[in-house]
Parts: C-alpha cells; sequence; structure tokens
C-alpha cells in the first residue's frame, strides 16, 4: 500500500520539475531582422547594469560603414568591471549584396565613457554615445577609419 502513494508521489514530483524546466511557451526571444540577418537575443534588465554603463545597453542599427556596408550592435548585457556582452551583425547594404554578411558573438570593454572590441582579423571598433544614439568607429588592420552613427532600436 505504501508502495503506490510512494510512486505517485515520485511521478508527481518528476512532472513539476519537468514543468519547472520546460521554456516558457507563448513568449519568443526577442529579434529581429539585421542587416538581412535573422538575430536573437535578450537585453538585461537596466537595474542589473551600473548606472554609468547603461547608456550602452540595447540593439543599435540603421548604421553603414560605407555605401555597400550595413551594421548593427546589440549589447545585451554589461557587467560592473565595465566587460560588455555584445553581439555585431553586418552585411550588404541595400540589394546590391556585394558585402558578405555575418554574426559575431563576443565581449567588448567599456573605458573612458567608450565601448571597445575587436575582431578576429584586428578591426577595432569604438562605440561613444551621441545626443540620441551610439557614434561608432571602426578601424581596420591596414589604417582605414570609418565613422557611422547607430540609432537605438525600438
Amino acid at each position: 500500500m505504501m508502495l503506490p502513494s510512494f510512486l505517485i508521489l515520485c511521478l508527481t514530483l518528476s512532472a513539476a520539475v519537468a514543468l519547472a524546466q520546460a521554456p516558457a511557451t507563448g513568449q519568443p526571444e526577442p529579434g529581429r531582422v539585421f542587416c538581412d540577418q535573422n538575430v536573437t537575443y535578450r537585453i538585461a534588465e537596466p537595474a542589473t547594469v551600473p548606472q554609468p554603463y547603461r547608456v550602452f545597453l540595447g540593439a543599435w542599427s540603421d548604421a553603414a560603414w560605407d555605401p555597400n556596408t550595413c551594421a548593427a550592435l546589440i549589447v545585451d548585457n554589461i557587467d560592473p568591471d565595465g566587460t560588455a556582452s555584445i553581439i555585431y551583425v553586418f552585411g550588404p547594404l541595400g540589394s546590391t549584396g556585394r558585402v558578405a554578411g555575418g554574426i559575431l558573438h563576443g565581449t567588448g570593454i567599456i573605458r573612458d565613457g567608450e565601448l571597445r572590441f575587436q575582431n578576429s582579423d584586428g578591426t577595432q571598433f569604438a562605440f561613444r554615445p551621441g545626443i540620441a544614439d551610439l557614434i561608432g568607429r571602426m578601424t581596420t588592420p591596414s589604417g582605414q577609419s570609418y565613422e557611422a552613427a547607430f540609432k537605438k532600436a525600438l
């Protein structure tokens, strides 16, 4: 008699654990198309990010380094030491399609009011707050420099 009750209790607890671990249905991950690529991301609650860094938090898009290259930046979290979790997206601007696209997940660092990171080919990026946007600067390994305004995505 004790064994069936114990089995029912185990099954009930097992079902409760499975439900608790299941992802919430009906609530898709936030995402958007940037530079012809679908990007899924989740921005941290601003209250969890140190005040001086909150201006960088969010999705920033509608930027062009040159007439052919689209760019977007997502800063999804920032630690108290200024380490930022980022997603950098690039691709063709318009229908020309002459530029290969990509999505880079990585980290940057905020120092002296500027978010900086580097990709694997040595291209360096720096972003500073503008009036209502982020001003980005990209410097290639060969020394070419580009600047673009990144608008806050809604």
